[in-house]
């Protein structure tokens, strides 16, 4: 815990320049089969009991009863990220325990979970205060558009007054890379257990759209993310943690293969991937090129995910969104769907 620091609309940013390691599409033998757009992609919300320490499992689950966002993934997860479970933690700057508390933040919000009065160095104490302020956090956040996880996790390590100056997870790195740690140790957590915590059954296609899903909420970066995840991006997305659209589609599309398919880096490489479908055959999980700079110079790219919805990054100072594919009719459209 580090304290003390303290979107709408389709204009959508492009990435197309970074062709220097451009990859090939890899085989995969699956077999497409027709939407299914129930299902969001959500990390599941039961813990993976066996990845925790045996003396907090009970604290664990329990201090997911303080309230529905703050799930036992996300406070198993934040709680390694803090202090990797070790009880007797100390920071350079003061922060103690599991849950690495400032004095002043402990003292302003604990509790006494055991009855042997509230001490920073119990950890059932530490994770139910955790619960407590986590929740709290949503509370403050909860204006501000995003996902209210990543938000409460921006205003664990910077302030809910950073997440409320900045109307997001702030422009700071080591807050953006505390939330993106987190978020990318909550599947592990998880009784889901693998691929981002997204849902890794059905087909290829219903696989991509899961993974993009579990994205939204992430900053948009431009030249940022890639197979593994969000990244810092080049030039004005150097000082940001996120995805610019191809980046976006790199990670979807890995995951749901579990590595069998790299994608190109580019939306204009990526626009001639796979077998090219009508606009009345479209299926979940089919990217959708825009030429929005004149036809066969597709510059931005998405996920479709059903009911005439998709997935993208779409542009700096917005996030992974979920955006209607009928306001964006103006632009020449290529559909692509994968093997």
């Amino acid at each position: 815990m580090s304290a003390g620091r303290g979107t709408v609309g389709l204009v959508i940013g492009s990435f197309t320049a970074i062709g220097a390691f451009v990859l090939g599409v890899g085989v995969y033998s699956g077999v497409a089969e027709e939407d299914d757009p129930k299902g969001d992609g959500a990390v599941s919300a039961e813990l993976n009991t066996g990845k925790v320490p045996t003396k907090y499992r009970p604290w664990v689950i329990k201090a997911a009863e303080t309230c529905d966002e703050v799930t036992a993934p996300v406070i198993a997860a934040q709680i390694e990220a803090e202090s990797g479970w070790n009880p007797n933690a100390k920071s350079p700057v003061g922060a103690r325990g599991l849950s690495q508390f400032m004095p002043g933040t402990w003292d302003a919000h604990k509790v006494d979970a055991d009855g042997h009065g509230a001490s920073v160095w119990s950890g059932p104490d530490s994770i139910m205060t955790q619960a407590a302020y986590d929740c709290s956090l949503v509370g403050e956040v909860k204006g501000v558009e995003g996902d209210p996880v990543r938000l409460m996790l921006a205003a664990y390590n910077a302030g809910p007054g950073a997440v409320q100056q900045y109307g997001g997870i702030p422009p700071y790195p080591e807050t953006q890379e505390y939330v993106r740690r987190i978020m990318s140790l909550v599947p592990k957590y998880s009784k889901s257990g693998a691929g981002g915590g997204a849902d890794m059954h059905g087909t290829l296609g219903q696989r991509i759209a899961a993974q993009a899903k579990s994205q939204i909420g992430v900053p948009y970066s431009w030249g940022g993310g890639g197979p593994e995840g969000p990244s810092r991006g080049i030039q004005h997305g150097s000082g940001i943690v996120g995805y610019d659209c191809s980046g976006l589609v790199q990670y979807a599309v890995y995951q749901a293969s579990k590595g069998k398919i790299t994608m190109p880096r580019s939306s204009q490489a990526q626009a001639t991937a796979g077998k090219a479908v009508s606009r009345g055959d479209i299926r979940t999980g089919d990217l959708i090129a825009f030429a929005m700079h004149g036809a066969g110079n597709y510059d931005h790219i998405g996920i479709y995910i059903g009911a005439g919805q998709f997935v993208h990054a779409p542009r700096t100072g917005q996030d992974v969104k979920i955006s209607e594919l009928s306001d964006n009719d103006q632009w020449p459209m290529a559909i692509r769907r994968l093997p």
